[in-house]
């Protein structure tokens, strides 16, 4: 990717293009990768459906449109245990691709959202009442 090019606008082909960054990084990474491949499967048409449906999250969060439908919160209760670190690991992950992909300004109005949605997670992952 030509990263002297970044997005100055935050949009459905910018949002687009950081699925597939974001998504490349996690399936390369050795905690995150069997987690998300166990889960979401390994041939290339079920990777394209997670990146459109959570590029569809992401279009809700970011800019009011998008048909996202699913539950975050569910999927992410239905996964067997994994270490609160790796929410760490998620982070830095998606923190690197937006600055692959987005201008400084629009890095910090995405990384933001997601460390919000990082924290509810935790909250309700790693909750007391949950055990």
């Amino acid at each position: 990717m030509n990263c002297n090019k970044k997005s100055t606008k935050i949009d459905k082909e910018s949002i687009d293009k950081l699925m597939n960054v974001f998504y490349e990084k996690i399936r390369k990474d050795e905690n995150l990768g069997p987690i998300f491949n166990s889960k979401v499967g390994t041939s290339e048409e079920a990777w394209d459906a997670h990146k459109a449906k959570i590029g569809n999250f992401w279009q809700g969060m970011l800019l009011g449109e998008g048909d996202y439908k699913g539950h975050p919160m569910k999927a992410h209760l239905e996964l067997p245990p994994f270490p609160r670190e790796f929410f760490d690991i998620w982070l830095e992950l998606f923190e690197k691709s937006l600055n692959d992909i987005f201008t400084p300004e629009n890095v910090n109005i995405i990384l933001q959202r997601a460390q919000m949605i990082a924290i509810n997670f935790q909250n309700v992952l790693y909750s007391e009442q949950r055990f």
